[in-house]
């Protein structure tokens, strides 16, 4: 296995995190937030982005996958759900990566189901050429193309996430 230079350094991450915080703050000021962070990816991400937004907040998680190792497996798993009701609350899901978007779109059609005020789709990395589900993301943090990344809480057979930056990452043969 090989990982590449850095797509995105640790700077242009926090610096971003921090453009996104302040967005969000702003959209929700006078409004209390329900941050949902899918796991196990969008830990870093979610553990960054809420110390910077500036509004009233709870947390949750949830936990859902379709990856095995670099591929889609194309079957979605809710491996653990969250604990709060979300009815009439303003949810906000942060998520690592949005890739073919099934698995999101699964969880946004799920939670829509009860019937939080709004929901909200905040994503710091959208991988737009692979998309096979319609969603619309209110919050980007970058868009990029048909590379398999790691690093910031994404993984490679849960191996890299604990790289404070992106980079690019190859099966060495």
């Amino acid at each position: 296995m090989v990982i590449g230079k850095p797509l995105l350094t640790v700077e242009q991450v926090q610096n971003r995190v921090k453009e996104l915080a302040s967005k969000i703050s702003e959209d929700y000021e006078g409004k209390q937030v329900l941050a949902v962070g899918i796991l196990r990816g969008a830990f870093m991400f979610f553990s960054d982005i809420v110390r910077h937004i500036q509004v009233p907040m709870s947390i949750d998680f949830l936990i859902a996958s379709s990856y095995i190792k670099t591929q889609t497996s194309g079957e979605i798993k809710i491996h653990a759900d969250l604990r709060e009701d979300i009815k009439g609350k303003h949810v906000l899901l942060i998520e690592d990566i949005v890739d073919t978007g099934l698995t999101l779109k699964h969880i946004q059609d799920t939670l829509l189901g009860r019937n939080p005020a709004s929901l909200k789709i905040c994503t710091f990395l959208d991988k737009k050429p692979r998309r096979k589900a319609e969603l619309k993301l209110d919050y980007v943090g970058f868009e990029i193309s048909d590379y398999f990344v790691v690093g910031y809480g994404l993984d490679y057979d849960n191996k890299f996430r604990n790289l404070p930056y992106i980079s690019i990452f190859k099966e060495s043969t």
